[in-house]
């Protein structure tokens, strides 16, 4: 497997000779962050409660965990009990900082791929900004049946209160326990959520199982044709991943009997067309968030997998409770 950008994944799910050594500034960083969160609580730093609740998605660890398919599955479930949710993300990776409302087709380099994603798949208006309590104003001013604001990507982002926390990990839990740079936290372990949603593992008490179910390949040239794995029996498939846990989609990809070379880069990659250029590629598959950037380069055969989340139905129960 081709692994770009692995650095910190040697030594942040592991202890390590570096990790050991970058363990007094985890320390620093630790300090501040807890400075901070009680700077918000205490009231010394401002907090802006929205007309309406937030329910943020987020994480605790650096990297995906799964927290996109979540946000699609939590605005869903909550338009069929009957919500008007909109859905706000920081918009990473995308060069518009001011709050901007994201269209269906929009630019990944303007809005971030995760944004793009989520307003091609959401049936909810998506907002982007640096300031995500503008980007909320500016949706619900926007669209005033809003009922409820799901923040992606919004844990640590105490300026906008909040009615409901999410925490979302994968299999790799909180790698070796350590704060960043040393380990992969952003913010102590012991730090409370209202919930914590496990996706692949095994879900522990307390907390809501999830996984990634694929729902099928299909291609990337306009058509939107599906593509069975018994199509490419014999092929010469590459697959590319630019996401925070590349080895889930390839060990996805080889539970559907895709074979195929695998070559991770880092999380939200501005991909080229040079990364794509397989010289004996018959296919080249990704995620559907990189596709909303790849599919733009003009690169033929090209396809994505597209997946749904299945999540304990009891954690949409308990966000409609305190709704």
């Amino acid at each position: 497997m081709d692994l770009r950008g692995d650095f910190p994944a040697k030594h942040w799910y592991r202890l390590s000779a570096v990790s050991i050594a970058l363990a007094p500034l985890s320390l620093l960083f630790g300090l501040v962050v807890r400075l901070r969160r009680f700077a918000f609580r205490a009231g010394w730093l401002p907090s802006e409660r929205l007309r309406v609740p937030v329910v943020v998605v987020g994480n605790l660890t650096v990297g995906g965990a799964g927290k996109t398919p979540l946000v699609l599955w939590l605005e869903r479930e909550l338009r069929r009990r009957g919500f008007h949710p909109g859905i706000v993300s920081r918009g990473y990776g995308g060069a518009n900082e001011a709050p901007a409302a994201v269209p269906k087709g929009a630019d990944p380099a303007r809005f971030g791929d995760e944004p793009v994603l989520l307003a091609e798949r959401a049936g909810s208006p998506v907002w982007i900004g640096a300031d995500r309590a503008a980007a909320a104003r500016a949706l619900l001013q926007a669209s005033p049946a809003c009922d409820v604001i799901v923040l992606d990507d919004g844990l640590q982002h105490y300026r906008l209160a909040r009615e409901v926390e999410i925490a979302v990990e994968d299999e790799r839990g909180h790698g070796n326990g350590l704060l960043l740079p040393a380990g992969p936290l952003r913010e102590p372990a012991s730090r409370p959520v209202d919930a914590t949603v496990v996706n692949g593992g095994a879900a522990r008490p307390g907390t809501f199982a999830m996984r990634l179910v694929p729902t099928g390949l299909y291609a990337l040239d306009g058509s939107r044709r599906r593509i069975e794995p018994a199509e490419l029996s014999g092929k010469r498939v590459h697959a590319v991943a630019g996401i925070g846990n590349p080895a889930r989609f390839f060990a996805t990809l080889a539970e559907m009997g895709v074979a195929a070379e695998t070559h991770a880069f880092p999380d939200h990659h501005a991909f080229s067309a040079a990364d794509l250029a397989f010289a004996d590629a018959d296919l080249v598959v990704m995620t559907e968030k990189d596709a909303v950037k790849c599919e733009r380069l003009g690169v033929a055969s090209l396809a994505a997998l597209r997946v749904e989340a299945e999540v304990d139905p009891k954690l949409a129960e308990m966000v409609a409770q305190r709704l």
